[in-house]
């Protein structure tokens, strides 16, 4: 039998398709593994037998190196050394240490970017900090699209120190930037959005809010570990960034803030605690900025938390940035190309310069096909109303993973294995 997945790339049309891939399709895919430079990084995450994990957007796989750190964590540094580790072990330094490794990661020289607060923590910093290096102005733009969670935070912060938002499409922000750019404080956006995978144009909106006088937000969620963000190149204002997705932190492990050095004296953020004080162990009672990026520590950061991602950064070592990229863009268009073959329509932009590292597939009944993806060992999520979504981490997925993905895929939806009664029931996170 042919493989309507090759007959349709050809131009074919089957009139009745059939998902049992023939060895043509296996083999491009064994083809393009055997070459990759980066498969030898797969060795550094555990992944469950028989299942193909394409959700790092949302939840990174774990790191190899980590179970032995918590171990170490747990019962050497905890159990033994007790509060000893603060110096023994570096435990006082971790949020500056950890925030340099991510800066190689994103571009940035040391010094700029701390860890350990929530994402939404770091957001109400962000804004708030930009916010007050732009005395006299009180226009924040940001991008309706944007992950709720910014959005919200973003609004109260603004509330609270007399400012407003004004929620801008990314198409409309340079028009809107030359119309009110005395205003505008600074321009809130997601690198990658994260219901579409749509990249934008760090470079360029950066260039666009400086000439009016604004400063940069940008949230790198879904950028991080993904692809070259080149903060200091772009000459980036500010950024938060998770960091449990792309760089496999664990649920809930702690985010970091980028404040480049140029404004980092003056950066005064919303949240001050004693961690963040030029003479934490002085007890004094008035506060005093730390001189450096520490300022934008706040209070204790969750310890296990932050070994544990510290030990997940460690697959990143050797990685290029730039293979990373160009392995991811190579994933999604494999699977975009196999995706189209099935006829289902993508939200996520064929052109490389516009994707992040998912693809956004729409369907109608998306929550019944992901949960019978799920079923059938093929992880994604799905975003309202009609997205499914599918993150592609070339750390540790390969190409005989979309291939075989987009088998079960279209097989789910041939046998409209998807309609079983069982899938029509929601679970709680999707």
């Amino acid at each position: 039998m042919s493989d309507p997945l090759l007959n349709a790339v050809a131009g074919d049309s089957p009139a009745r398709p059939s998902f049992a891939l023939d060895s043509t399709y296996r083999t491009r895919a064994a083809e393009l593994d055997a070459a990759d430079p980066l498969a030898h990084v797969r060795e550094r995450f555990l992944l469950p037998a028989g299942v193909i994990y394409l959700d790092g957007n949302s939840l990174g796989a774990l790191p190899a190196a980590v179970p032995e750190a918590l171990n170490d964590a747990v019962h050497r540094q905890w159990g033994t050394d007790l509060i000893r580790s603060w110096n023994a072990n570096g435990w006082w330094e971790a949020p500056t240490r950890i925030g340099d490794t991510i800066g190689t990661l994103v571009g940035a020289a040391p010094g700029q970017v701390v860890c350990g607060d929530s994402t939404s923590v770091q957001i109400f910093n962000a804004v708030a900090g930009a916010l007050r290096l732009r005395p006299g102005r009180t226009v924040v733009l940001a991008d309706p699209d944007s992950f709720p969670t910014d959005l919200y935070l973003t609004e109260s912060v603004a509330d609270l120190l007399g400012a407003k938002v004004r929620r801008v499409p990314v198409a409309e922000l340079p028009a809107a930037l030359r119309a009110e750019g005395d205003a505008v404080a600074a321009i809130a956006y997601n690198h990658v959005d994260y219901r579409s995978g749509a990249l934008r144009d760090l470079r360029g909106l950066t260039a666009a809010a400086h000439d009016a006088g604004a400063l940069t937000i940008w949230d790198l969620c879904h950028s991080a570990g993904a692809l070259p963000v080149d903060l200091d190149a772009n000459d980036v204002d500010i950024a938060v960034g998770c960091s449990y997705k792309y760089l496999s932190g664990g649920p809930g492990a702690p985010a970091f803030i980028y404040v480049a050095a140029r404004h980092i004296a003056g950066f005064a953020p919303a949240l001050t605690g004693w961690h963040g004080h030029a003479n934490p162990f002085g007890m004094e009672a008035g506060y005093a900025p730390a001189p450096g990026i520490e300022r934008a520590r706040i209070g204790t950061p969750p310890l296990l938390s932050m070994l544990a991602l510290e030990a997940a950064l460690g697959a990143y070592e050797g990685v290029d940035m730039r293979a990373v990229r160009t392995k991811s863009l190579a994933l999604t268009d494999l699977f975009i190309e196999c995706v189209g073959a099935l006829g289902l329509e993508t939200l996520t932009p064929a052109e490389h310069a516009l994707r992040g590292s998912q693809v956004a597939v729409r369907h109608s009944e998306p929550h019944a096909v992901m949960s019978a993806l799920i079923d059938r060992g093929v992880i994604g999520d799905v975003r309202p109303p009609d997205v499914l979504r599918f993150g592609f981490n070339p750390l540790y997925v390969g190409y005989a993973d979309v291939v075989e993905s987009v088998r079960i895929l279209g097989d789910i939806l041939e046998t409209g294995a998807y309609k079983d009664a069982r899938y029509a029931v929601r679970a709680t996170v999707t």
